[in-house]
């Protein structure tokens, strides 16, 4: 059963990647100016080969649910696969509701990075640990990823409106903070890059070290060790000698992994901006060019709208029932918790800034990325980096 999800969820995949191609296929096929409402065969098949792709990765989740014997969202392999399947969901209904593949053409690389990130970490399907033996993880976590999903989608349109808005012919701050944004995914896509080189030569490294509670404990790194855990002792003889030793508070082996993906984030930004000699977002600004920037204001404000009580829901509401249950508080500055409030708070902050102080167009569409980008801090820097009561998120 697991080989069978494990297929379905690299069947998404393939058909995820196909599907962007046509995207692209249907912003710069010709369409006919009286059927301005409707999807030409380009973006027709885009949207067939989605639907197909989200209905295989929905089979995988199912599967891997009665291989597992409890919801797969309990580490960051289910979790992020989760995520990018319910991005793609959303991104499904909103299709239908606006009818514009240019939402597609940007939201799907990103449901494809969100995927291909996940697919780094262990597949193993593992007994829960205590904490996590209840019915509210499927509550809990579901609902959280469902919402962020959703907020995603705010993201995808926000890009939109700023590659289409801001002028790429003059240097600014604006056409930085946008080129920064690039960059960003670009460095989730170095993760990927550097994670499978190294798997693929399959590098090893072991240490014995010492945790925040002075327990000896085994580690094996899967990259050459930057950082090298607490009291550390290196095993493998042919290993890499660390070049800094880290305080037990921090995960060593991810912050690891996180710098190596900045090195190779990088160097693939590199390549790219000499493959295309400009800006990646000036790259992209020919593609926009027929948009609108009401329309895609619109799709931005409402995937906030709809997806901010989702995740008030998920994140907080539930995760409050659920540590009263599994650790008897409501509260308990957990980084993770910590980190779901300052969410909340800055998308609380997005909605009043929107209705009461006028911040439409392009104000709205810098607090959409940035969003994100908060969304991403917590999946990526909380879970792998920071240690707390969440830290079985990371393996």
């Amino acid at each position: 059963m697991v080989t069978i999800s494990s297929n379905l969820l690299f069947a998404a995949f393939i058909l995820y990647l196909v599907a962007t191609v046509f995207y692209g296929g249907s912003i710069k096929a010709k369409k006919d100016p009286n059927e301005t409402k409707k999807t030409n065969k380009w973006g027709s098949i885009a949207v067939f080969l989605t639907i197909i792709g989200f209905i295989s990765q929905l089979g995988y989740f199912i599967t891997r649910w009665i291989a597992a014997g409890h919801a797969p969202v309990s580490n960051m392999f289910e979790f992020t696969t989760f995520f990018g399947m319910a991005l793609v969901g959303a991104f499904i209904v909103i299709y239908f509701i606006y009818r514009s593949t240019l939402l597609g053409l940007f939201t799907m690389p990103i449901a494809i990075l969100v995927i291909a990130y996940a697919s780094m970490f262990t597949r193993d399907v593992t007994p829960l640990i205590p904490a996590l033996q209840s019915y509210w993880l499927s509550i809990h976590v579901t609902t959280a990823a469902i919402g962020e999903a959703i907020l995603a989608i705010s993201f995808a349109a926000g890009l939109i409106y700023l590659v289409k808005a801001i002028d790429q012919t003059k240097s600014n701050k604006r056409t930085f903070w946008l080129e920064i944004v690039m960059f960003a995914l670009v460095v989730v896509l170095g993760f990927v890059v550097v994670s499978t080189a190294f798997s693929a030569i399959g590098y090893q490294e072991k240490f014995t070290w010492v945790d925040k509670h002075g327990n000896e404990a085994n580690l094996e790194y899967t990259m050459p060790a930057l950082t090298g855990p607490h009291e550390g002792k290196l095993l493998t003889s042919d290993g890499f000698k660390p070049l800094v030793e880290m305080p037990a508070l921090i995960n060593a082996k991810k912050l690891n992994t996180v710098i190596w993906s900045f090195l190779a984030g990088f160097v693939l930004y590199g390549a790219i901006r000499l493959i295309l000699r400009k800006r990646i977002a000036a790259a992209l600004k020919p593609m926009v060019k027929n948009i609108k920037l009401d329309f895609v204001d619109e799709i931005s404000y409402r995937s906030v709208l709809i997806g901010f009580p989702v995740f008030t829901l998920g994140a907080l509401i539930f995760a409050m029932i659920w540590a009263q249950e599994a650790w008897s508080r409501f509260w308990g500055w957990d980084p993770k918790e910590v980190w779901a409030l300052i969410t909340w708070l800055f998308y609380a902050a997005f909605l009043h800034l929107r209705l009461s102080k006028g911040w439409h167009g392009e104000k709205s569409a810098w607090l959409a990325v940035i969003g994100f980008v908060i969304i991403m801090f917590n999946l990526v820097a909380v879970n792998l980096v920071i240690a707390g009561l969440h830290s079985y998120a990371g393996s």
